[in-house]
Parts: structure tokens; sequence; C-alpha cells
């Protein structure tokens, strides 16, 4: 397979998930824009390879013209990756409007901005793929997370909307949608679990990776691999769809 000639743009593509399907993406020959919110961080990972772009995906003025500049700079966009995304737990009882709102503009609005203006480029293309990273928390309830969990539901949503829209086009809408992945969310979240109840970092640790029912963490390559094969030369009939990547989550 060679993505040559395609403009990929991974946002949250510093870190964790992000940075693993960038690099991945670039290794199949396509020129990668990666953004975040951290210039320090992507400039750190870009290498020559990547090409760092900061972008605040909650942001609808740093949305439209970060991608319009990186159109302008390597072409139309024909893989976007909308993966930035924040997660943490609370009890809905405890939530405030605050924090629900924090959720959904950085999960939701942030990638329906990314993919608005990625398919305004798109569209001038005959080919391309839109990959959400979405989560496990997208196909079912999560347990402690009500609003993750209803972010990611609503990324889904989104996706299979525009795969509907887009029907015999050459272009197809995928979610993604991992259990725990070993990135820095993991220890802050293991932090998270020992501050509510008490228990031993130890303890909390075999939670989070209890969590998966293959007893690991799933290594972020593992979820590039799956987005490179929605890339492959066989993809167009994979559309819509909610790809668990979960050690055999039901």
């Amino acid at each position: 397979m060679t993505l040559a000639g395609k403009h990929a743009l991974v946002t949250g593509g510093g870190t964790g998930i992000g940075l693993a399907i960038a690099r991945a993406l670039a290794d199949q020959g396509a020129t990668v824009t990666i953004t975040g919110r951290r210039r320090e961080v992507l400039q750190e990972v870009a290498n020559g390879i990547l090409h760092p772009l900061e972008m605040d995906v909650r942001d609808e003025a740093s949305v439209v013209d970060g991608i319009a500049s990186a159109v302008a700079a390597r072409g139309p966009v024909q893989i976007c990756v909308p993966n930035a995304g924040i997660a943490e737990g609370r009890a809905l009882h405890k939530t405030d409007l605050a924090f629900w709102r924090d959720m959904m503009v950085t999960n939701l609005d942030g990638a329906f901005l990314t993919i608005r203006e990625c398919l305004t480029s798109m569209h001038q293309t005959d080919w391309g793929r839109v990959i959400a990273i979405s989560s496990i928390a997208g196909v079912r309830g999560l347990k402690g997370a009500p609003t993750y969990t209803a972010s990611k539901h609503g990324l889904i949503g989104l996706i299979r909307g525009l795969a509907a829209d887009y029907l015999g086009k050459p272009y197809t809408f995928n979610a993604l949608c991992p259990a725990y992945v070993d990135t820095d969310i993991v220890p802050q979240n293991i932090g998270r679990i020992m501050a509510r109840t008490g228990m031993s970092k130890e303890d909390a640790v075999k939670i989070v990776v209890g969590a998966n029912p293959h007893g690991r963490l799933i290594a972020p390559q593992e979820v590039a691999e799956a987005a490179l094969w929605l890339c492959g030369a066989n993809s167009g009939s994979i559309n819509g769809q909610a790809i668990q990547i979960a050690g055999g989550e039901m």
C-alpha cells in the first residue's frame, strides 16, 4: 500500500493514538499534518517528517484558519483523523454544566469542525477517508463516565450520518472504538481512581487493565494499524462503521 500524494490531517497528533496514526500514515508515504494546542510538543515529535500545526479544536476560528493554512501548504486533505479529545469520569449528580460543555466542545464539536473543514477540500478530490477516534464508550455505557459516554456516542452518530449522506461517493466515514489504550490518559485515570476510592496504585491499575477483556492495555500501534486498513486499496465498502478495538469486548 502506498499513500504517496495523499495529505492526512490528524488532530491531537502530538501524543498517544494520534501520534501513532500520524507516523503510520507517514510510513506509507502520506504527507501528514499533526495538530494540537502545544506547539512545543508537536515540534518535538515532528522530526522533519510530520508537519506541526498549532490548532485548538474547541475554537472555530482556529480550526477554520488552521486547516485552510494546511491545505494551502500541502493540498486538499484526503485523510481526516479527528482524534483530539479528553477522557474523564464523573458521576452525573456531580457534573456541572461547565464540565458537560467542556467535554462536548472538545470531543464532539471539535470533531464536527475538523471534519467540516477537511471535507471542503476533500470535495476537490476523487478519494477520501474520515476516520474518527471514538471509544468503546461510543458503543456501550462506560460506568462512572456518562458525559464522556454521551460525547463518544454522539461522534459515532455524526459518522453514521455522514456515511449516509455520501453513499455512492468516493469518500468513507468510519469510527475506531478502542478500549483502554496505553497512553498518557491511563496514568491520569489511575490517579483519579486512587483519589476517589482511596485504593492503592496497584489495585487501581488492576481495575483499568482488567477493564479490557484480554487483560492488557492496547498498544497505540494497534489502533494505527486499523486506521491504515481503512485507507487500504480495498476499503471502499467499509463505511459508517464503529469498529471496536477492545480485546474481545461484546
